[in-house]
């Protein structure tokens, strides 16, 4: 795993426990509880499958992106609804960008050499 695949996991995991803390950030509205503890339950799963990933199981690689995909998906409401309040609307859009670059880290090839090892 090349560096740059490890700063990808460290952002996305990250994103994990900002989801995890989600349901202890809202007002209730903003996000509504039921998202927040969704959020939770996606950011527990997948600081599980960072870790996974972090010790070399490249499974665990697709569930994560998934997940955090599905993260970033929950909270492009707040871009569209009128009373969404702007530093929650800046905290998604954060987010979603931060999923994107994190996305792409892991997924690029490692520039590792075969025979180098």
């Amino acid at each position: 795993m090349s560096g740059t695949n490890k700063a990808g996991l460290v952002v996305l995991g990250l994103l994990s426990v900002v989801d995890l803390f989600t349901p202890l950030l809202t007002d209730g509205e903003h996000p509504p509880m039921e998202i927040a503890v969704g959020a939770a339950v996606v950011g527990l799963v997948s600081l599980v499958m960072v870790g996974f990933a972090w010790q070399g199981q490249r499974w665990a690689l697709a569930p994560l992106i998934t997940l955090r995909i599905a993260s970033a998906l929950f909270a492009v409401p707040a871009f569209f609804a009128s009373d969404v309040p702007a530093p929650a609307v800046a905290a998604a859009g954060i987010g979603v960008a931060l999923t994107i670059v994190g996305v792409i880290a892991v997924l690029l090839p490692s520039r590792e050499l075969v025979g180098a090892r």
